[in-house]
C-alpha cells in the first residue's frame, strides 16, 4: 500500500482503497514534550519508578500523542484536503511503549459529496506498532477537495458564503 490516495480528487476515491503511512519512533523527548505542552505530567508517563509497578511496567506515551502523531503521518495533500473535520470513535487498544514505532493503516470508510467544491471523505484509521499489533484505532473525516478544486488563498476568486455553498466560509472551518 502506498499514500497516492492521499493526493486525489474526491471523485478518484473508492471506498475501501487503502493506505499505509511511514514510521515514527517514539521517544522519551517527545513524551516529555508533549507533557510539557499540555500538563499532563500522569505518573504512567513521567515517573519512571512509579511506571514500573503500574500495569504496563514502564512508562508509556500518552494516548493524544499517539492520535496527534499519527494525523501527522499522514501526509494528506493540502491541494485536496481542505480541513479536519472530526475525530471520533478512538480506541486506545495498546499501550505505546518508549522507542516503539508507529505508523498508520487507513482505509476510505465513506464517501459523501456536499457541494460542487468538497466531499466528505472517512478513513477508518488503525495505528500499529512494528510488531503489526493495534495501538489506536479511529475515524476521521476530513473535508476533500472536489475536481474544479476550490481557490487557492493566493487566487482573486471569492469564497462563497455559508448560505451559497451550505458550507461554512472557509475562515470557519
Amino acid at each position: 500500500m502506498s499514500t497516492e490516495i492521499l493526493s486525489v480528487p474526491f471523485e478518484a476515491l473508492a471506498e475501501g482503497a487503502g493506505f499505509e503511512t511511514r514510521g515514527r519512533t517514539v521517544t522519551e523527548a517527545d513524551v516529555v514534550a508533549f507533557s510539557a505542552q499540555t500538563g499532563d505530567w500522569h505518573p504512567q508517563h513521567a515517573d519512571a519508578e512509579w511506571a514500573a509497578r503500574s500495569a504496563f511496567g514502564e512508562r508509556v506515551a500518552h494516548g493524544m500523542l499517539v492520535l496527534s502523531y499519527a494525523v501527522g503521518l499522514v501526509s494528506f495533500d493540502p491541494a485536496r484536503v481542505l480541513a479536519l473535520r472530526r475525530v471520533s470513535d478512538a480506541v486506545f487498544k495498546r499501550p505505546v511503549r518508549l522507542g516503539d514505532t508507529i505508523r498508520v493503516r487507513g482505509e476510505v470508510a465513506a464517501l459523501r459529496p456536499v457541494s460542487d467544491e468538497a466531499g466528505l471523505a472517512t478513513l477508518a484509521w488503525t495505528v500499529v506498532n512494528q510488531d503489526g499489533q493495534t495501538v489506536v484505532r479511529a475515524r476521521v473525516e476530513v473535508l476533500w477537495a472536489r475536481d474544479g478544486a476550490p481557490p487557492t488563498p493566493e487566487s482573486d476568486e471569492p469564497v462563497r458564503s455559508e448560505s451559497e455553498s451550505g458550507l461554512p466560509a472557509r475562515a470557519a472551518l
